[in-house]
Parts: C-alpha cells; sequence; structure tokens
C-alpha cells in the first residue's frame, strides 16, 4: 500500500481518483483495508460521500479504523446526524471503538446539538477508559462550551493536570462564546501567571472578550500583551483587534489598524466594513467595498453578506438586487449559503416575502440559518401561521431548528394561542436536552399568551440562574393573566433579593396594580422607580397615568400625564379613558379635541375610550358625532365600537335608534351587543321590542353566560316562564365565571365573591349588609328592590 500512497496524493479530480480506485479493484488491493480507508477519506475530500460510503459498505468486514474514517467524513462535511448513526451502527455490530473515533462523535453531538447524546457519549468514554486522553478531554471540554454547559466544560478543564497552550485556549473559547467575557479573561489572567505561552488563537478569545466587555483600558492592554510577545496572526488576530477596538468605541484605532495592514487580505476588508455595520455607519462601510473594488481585491461570499446588510440598513433596494447579482455573476455563493439569510432579511424589509420564499427554495435544506430567520421575520410581521407553516416544513425535511428558531416558533404559538404546536415543541426542546435560557423564556412566554400560565411558572421554578429576562415574563404573564397578586409577589421577591429591574418589570407590575385596583402599592412602585434611577419611558409612564386612573387617584394621573414630553396615542388615549371612567365626559371631550389638534391621530382605541365616556356620561349626541366621524379619521368601526353605540343609545332610552345601528352592521352580530339592546329593553320595560327580534335572539350561540342570564330575567319579569325555562336550558354545561370585587384598606387589598366567606370578619360584614336597606333608609336614601 506504501507503494500507492503518492498515487492517492497526485488524485487531484474526481476522474483521476476513480481511475486509481479501478486499478486498484482490477490488481485486488481495493481488499486491503489501508488502501480501502484511503479511497474512502479521498472520495469525501472530493465531495463524493456517496462513493465513499459505497466503498465502506462493499467491504467485508470494516475495521475500527475504517469506521472511524467514514465518520469523520460525515462530520467534515456537517452531516452530523448520519455520523451519530454510524456511531450506533458501529456499537450494534460490536466493533471496538477506539481514542481516534472519540473527537469526531463529540463535535458531531455538539452540530448536531443533542446534550442527550452528547452525555451518552461522554459516560461510554469514561467506561472505556478513554477519560484521560488528552485530545478526548479537549473534545468534551469543546462539545460541553458549544452547547452552553459551562459547567461540565470548566469541571472536565479543573480536573486535568497537565494544561498546554490548547486546552488554555478552548476553555477561555468556551467561556467567551457563552457570554462568559469576565471568566474567560480571569482564565487568560491564570494561564499567564501559571507561565503558559498564549498565542494567536488565545487571543483571538481574548480580543473576542474584551469586544464583549467593550472595556477600552483592558483592548488596549491585551493590545499591549500582542506587540509585546510578538504574537504573529497572520492577519487573523489582526481583524479581531479591529472588531475589537469597534466594540468599545474607539473606532479610529480600528481604522488605524486597518490602514497599517500591509497587505489587505480579504479576510481584513470584510473586518472592517462589518465593523462600520455595527456602528451604524452604513455608508461607510459602502464605501470601503468600493475602495476594496478598486484594489481589485476579490470579495467573498461573507463580504458580500455583510455589503448586503449595509443596503438593507441604508433602505437601497435596487443596490441590493445588484449586489445579488454580482454574487450570481462571480458564483461567489452558487447555493446562497453564506448571502441567503442576508439577502432573505434584505427582502422582508421591503415586504417582498415571495422574493424570501425564493431564496430559501434555492438554499433548501442546507441553511438551518435561513430557515430560522424566515421565521422570525414572518412572526414580527404578524404573519404567524406562515412562521408556524414554515417550521413545520422545516420538521418535514429533518432539519433541527436551533434556539433561535425554536424561540420564534414559539412566541407565534403564543401569539395565535396555538397550543398543541407549542407542546409539540416543547417536547422537542426537552427531547433535545436544550437548556438555552432563550428558549425557556420563550416557553414561559408561549405558556402564558395560551392562558396556561401555572405551565410557564413550574418552567420558571427550574431555571437556577434567573435573569431580568426571566423574571419579566413571568411578571408579565401573571399580570396578563389575571393573576395580579402573584405577579406583585414575584415583584416583591426580586426587590427583596436585590435582583436588577429595568422598565419592563417596573411596566408589568404596574399593570397588576392597575388590574387590582392596588392605589398604595402603585404609589410604592411608583416611588421606588423613581429612586432606582430609571430613565423615564413613554410606556411606563402612560401605563401610571392608566393605573392611577383606574385607581381612583385621577390628580396623581393628570400630574403624570402632563410629564410626558413626547406624548404617543396610547398615552392620549389613556387619559381619556380615565377621565370617562371618572364621569368628567367634558374633560374627556376637550383632550380628545387637544389631541386631534396637536396633530395626532386616534386610533381604534381612543374612540373606543371617546365613545365609552359618552356612554357613561349619557352624551348621546357627542357619542353619535364621534361614532359617525372615525371613518373621516380613516378607521372602520369594529365590534366594540359598534356595541359601545348600541349601549350608549340603549342607556339614553333610544331602542329603535340602536335597533337601526345593530341592522346596519356589516358583520356578525355577536351576543355583547345584543346585550347592550336588551338592557335597554329591561331598564325602559320594552317586551314589544323583545317580541319583534325573539326570532333573531334565537340563533346567538355564545358561551357567555351572562347573556343568557340578562334574556332569562326579562322572560322572567315579563311573566313568560316558557321562554324563561327554554333560556335556562340552554345554559346547561356552562359554567358562570364568578365575578368579584377588591377593596383596599390600610394598604392592604381584599377580595370579595359572591358568597365568600374566606374572611376573617365574615360574620360582622355579612351583618352589616342584613342591616343595610335599614341604614339607607335611616339616611333618607331611596331604595329600590330588584
Amino acid at each position: 500500500m506504501t507503494l500507492y500512497m503518492p498515487l492517492f496524493r497526485s488524485c487531484t479530480t474526481l476522474r483521476t481518483l476513480t481511475q486509481l480506485h479501478a486499478h486498484l479493484f482490477v490488481t485486488g488491493l481495493q481488499k486491503d483495508p489501508p488502501a480501502s480507508t484511503k479511497l474512502v477519506e479521498s472520495y469525501s475530500q472530493m465531495g463524493d460521500l456517496q462513493t465513499s460510503r459505497l466503498v465502506f459498505e462493499t467491504f467485508p468486514s470494516p475495521d475500527s479504523f475504517m469506521w472511524g474514517v467514514l465518520i469523520k467524513c460525515y462530520v467534515w462535511n456537517h452531516f452530523f446526524e448520519e455520523s451519530i448513526s454510524l456511531y450506533h451502527k458501529m456499537l450494534y455490530h460490536q466493533v471496538q471503538v477506539n481514542g481516534f473515533i472519540y473527537p469526531n462523535i463529540l463535535r458531531a453531538c455538539s452540530g448536531f446539538g443533542d446534550l442527550g447524546i452528547g452525555g451518552k457519549v461522554h459516560g461510554r468514554i469514561i467506561k472505556c477508559g478513554f477519560d484521560t486522553d488528552a485530545i478526548v478531554e479537549t473534545s468534551l471540554l469543546s462539545m460541553y462550551g458549544e452547547m452552553g454547559c459551562l459547567y461540565n466544560a470548566r469541571k472536565i478543564f479543573d480536573g486535568m493536570p497537565m494544561k498546554d497552550v490548547v486546552l488554555w485556549s478552548s476553555i477561555i473559547s468556551c467561556c467567551v462564546e457563552n457570554g462568559e467575557a469576565s471568566e474567560g479573561l480571569d482564565l487568560f489572567h491564570r494561564m499567564i501567571c501559571q507561565g503558559a505561552e498564549p498565542d494567536s488563537v488565545t487571543m483571538l478569545s481574548v480580543a473576542e472578550a474584551c469586544g464583549d466587555l467593550g472595556i477600552l483600558r483592558l483592548a488596549r492592554l491585551v493590545h499591549g500583551q500582542v506587540v509585546t510577545r510578538a504574537i504573529k496572526s497572520e492577519g487573523s488576530l489582526d481583524n479581531s483587534l479591529i472588531v475589537m477596538y469597534t466594540k468599545c468605541g474607539d473606532l479610529h484605532s480600528a481604522e488605524k489598524i486597518f490602514r497599517n495592514v500591509t497587505q489587505r487580505h480579504i479576510a481584513s476588508w470584510t473586518a472592517m466594513i462589518t465593523c462600520y455595520n455595527q456602528t451604524g455607519c452604513f455608508q461607510e462601510a459602502i464605501d470601503v467595498f468600493l475602495e476594496m473594488q478598486e484594489s481589485r481585491v476579490e470579495p467573498n461570499s461573507v463580504t458580500m453578506m455583510v455589503v448586503i446588510c449595509s443596503c438593507a440598513r441604508l433602505g437601497l433596494l435596487r443596490e441590493g438586487k445588484s449586489v445579488h447579482c454580482f454574487v450570481i455573476r462571480k458564483a461567489l455563493d452558487a447555493d446562497l449559503d453564506f448571502v441567503g439569510p442576508a439577502l432573505i432579511e434584505l427582502y422582508a424589509e421591503f415586504g417582498k416575502l415571495n422574493y424570501c420564499e425564493e431564496v430559501l427554495r434555492v438554499i433548501g435544506e442546507r441553511n438551518i440559518i435561513s430557515w430560522n430567520m424566515l421565521i422570525s421575520l414572518y412572526a414580527q410581521k404578524g404573519l404567524l401561521k406562515e412562521a408556524l407553516v414554515v417550521f413545520v416544513q422545516m420538521q418535514t425535511r429533518g432539519l433541527m431548528p436551533d434556539s433561535y428558531g425554536l424561540a420564534s416558533s414559539l412566541s407565534a404559538c403564543g401569539s395565535v394561542s396555538s397550543i398543541q404546536l407549542g407542546y409539540q415543541i416543547h417536547g422537542h426542546v426537552i427531547k433535545r436536552g436544550i437548556l438555552d435560557e432563550f428558549v425557556q423564556n420563550s416557553l414561559i412566554d408561549m405558556y402564558s399568551k395560551c392562558g396556561l400560565v401555572n405551565c410557564g411558572y413550574k418552567i420558571f421554578e427550574t431555571i437556577e440562574q434567573k435573569s431580568v429576562i426571566t423574571w419579566n415574563s413571568m411578571v408579565c404573564g401573571f399580570s396578563q393573566n389575571g393573576n395580579s397578586e402573584e405577579a406583585i409577589r414575584l415583584f416583591d421577591q426580586m426587590y427583596m433579593n436585590g435582583i436588577e429591574m429595568n422598565e419592563v418589570t417596573f411596566l408589568s407590575v404596574i399593570q397588576a396594580c392597575s388590574h387590582l385596583g392596588h392605589l398604595e402599592k402603585g404609589k410604592w412602585v411608583h416611588h421606588k422607580l423613581i429612586t432606582g434611577g430609571l430613565k423615564k419611558d413613554l410606556y411606563v409612564d402612560t401605563s401610571l397615568t392608566d393605573m392611577y386612573a383606574k385607581c381612583g387617584d385621577l390628580q396623581a394621573a393628570q400630574g403624570v400625564f402632563n410629564s410626558i414630553s413626547e406624548r404617543s396615542v396610547v398615552s392620549w388615549s389613556a387619559m381619556i379613558a380615565g377621565y370617562g371612567i371618572h364621569g368628567q365626559i367634558n374633560a374627556a371631550i376637550s383632550l380628545f379635541n387637544q389631541m386631534v389638534d396637536s396633530g395626532i391621530k386616534p386610533n381604534e382605541v381612543t374612540f373606543m375610550n371617546i365613545l365609552s365616556a359618552c356612554s357613561h356620561g349619557g352624551s348621546v349626541e357627542e357619542g353619535k358625532l364621534y361614532f359617525s366621524s372615525m371613518r373621516d379619521f380613516g378607521i372602520k368601526p369594529n365590534t366594540e365600537h359598534f356595541a359601545s353605540v348600541v349601549d350608549l343609545l340603549s342607556r339614553a332610552g333610544d331602542l329603535n335608534g340602536a335597533y337601526e345601528i345593530i341592522r346596519s352592521m356589516p358583520f356578525h352580530v355577536d351576543a355583547s351587543i345584543w346585550s347592550a339592546l336588551l338592557n335597554g329593553c329591561r331598564i325602559y320595560r320594552r317586551m314589544d321590542m323583545i317580541k319583534s327580534i325573539e326570532s333573531e335572539l334565537v340563533d346567538i350561540s355564545t358561551n357567555d353566560t351572562g347573556y343568557y342570564t340578562l334574556l332569562s330575567n326579562i322572560y322572567g319579569e315579563g311573566g313568560d316562564w316558557d321562554e324563561f325555562g327554554k333560556v335556562r336550558s340552554m345554559m346547561k354545561g356552562l359554567t358562570k365565571v364568578p365575578g368579584w370585587s377588591t377593596i383596599e384598606l390600610d394598604k392592604r387589598v381584599y377580595r370579595f365573591g359572591a358568597g365568600d366567606t374566606s374572611h376573617l370578619q365574615t360574620n360582622e360584614i355579612y351583618r352589616i349588609l342584613d342591616n343595610f336597606p335599614t341604614l339607607a333608609l335611616e339616611q333618607g336614601c331611596d331604595v329600590e328592590y330588584r
């Protein structure tokens, strides 16, 4: 076989390799294990993995080394799932596994993203006694680091007695890649103190850590280490230093290093263009690209990816298309593996979603990033069903979504309340052992939006290291699902434990106080918001306005509203609603007019609030006027607007007018609108109208027990007990949602429901209620029994 090794090295094309293969077959040397193993490897290097697998499968009894070479070939070609399948097949055939195979199979586990299989391989390594092999241990360290298990990576590192520069570089890289830049720099300091000499690979990770921290002083110290130790980089380290200085806000130093590079390769130009992009200097990025063209340096696919991103940020669709054509003409990225995601982002920016789908069709199954990006873009633009369709297509093609794609899909599930698909994605996350915080936060959010906040809380409790985003997700989940007391309890827990809070935290807990009517707690939160030194935030101020208004302190609501310098339509709407709640219809109308005069266009919510204010204030003519003026602002009335107008007219006794409004509705009339009319009929004793619309009431189908209760009571009061019985029979199987009220006494909120006996002073409360009519008459109040 030694005689034929130079011939293998001389095979520069698939054709010459095939000729050599035929010669080996004729001479019978294809049965020689080294020759067949070399054929397996050579075909793989030529890109013909299918023939490589065929050579392997036609060999009578492949040894451990040949299995290892085939697995390595699959890993090189990024067929990680197939590599793992081969490993399992090898174990099934009871082929002895040698240490040469484990580094490749560990790489396959991290590439496939399956921590569960990785843990099993680790266990087998220990069982077979390869856990003391330095190369295998380094591979284990890298696998855990790439999969975000920094604790396991550190445990392996700390247990190794001899640590060379490769091992130090690996653990530093693991820390930096997992967002622990400070820990990476601490390890670098330990490395220097223990006398290990860093190389360019080490300094690449150290420079990245400095950039992540954004501390310019540290960046200059690292640059000084590179210079004093005369570490040669061959361009890659210079590029990392350029990026490092850019992240630290010293673009001048980055430009200086770039200009001092004597021979600028593609990577140097690409690094500088990327840095301009990252600092928002998109035009400068385009200018450097044009300068690169003038220098006759041919760009690569990565360069073009960055330039396409610049075009997207500058809104240059035509130029972006030109770059796309340039890529095709120069055959820089025929399969769009690199520029595909950037092109999808470019075309999505201009709403060209059909172009996005065409790019994805060209990419096919090779680039998971593009699939993830399209899912995310669909979700961001509100095309949630389309996002989930792409996710399902991805699964049917056997693609494994990463944490980014999973989080985007979970977000879409929550927004459309697709709990069944959410369950399936959660099962997929558990099966693959994904412990990514990004995914876990998305799971909490998804369950909360689907109304299963307790499921979200179970996930929350399992997370050991909770970030402020995790806490916010749970507080917001409780608040949005009406579990306001739990939201406030979590906020108090954050405060007591000194956990960092941001604007989102305060926004959620203020909304919880608003739902409970907990004024004193709301004031306390407002105080902590001010003393915490958080900058003014429009969303928080608007939420405070709403909270004070709903909790009865209209003066405080006005104070917060007046302090908002740049008011949004949401801020104006919140204050209009506040005036409406307090019955100050004139103030609400005045503020609405002031809003329009200031150039702010009212939206659907604004009109809903002003119509509600008119309804509660009995301002019929004003309500009609605002309802008719909606179309002047380009707003189409929805069901809630119609229900509010019907309620307004019904309360005022204009039942015929309310009925005409219902008849004019361009869409299906639901139970809420009929309830508004029925309530007016009941108040004004218009049984004749109920009889005339009886046929329309029969067709109503709803789960709202309030509608059926109201209708049956009307029939009962009119003495029509047959109809009363029919309506009551419709309520069978429906559960009435219990009503409840809250009252705040001595900075504490008490909650009461019908028939509630949980309060310590229940007997005294019911005694007062029993005597209430007598007490009211003694005070000169009119008491009406219904």
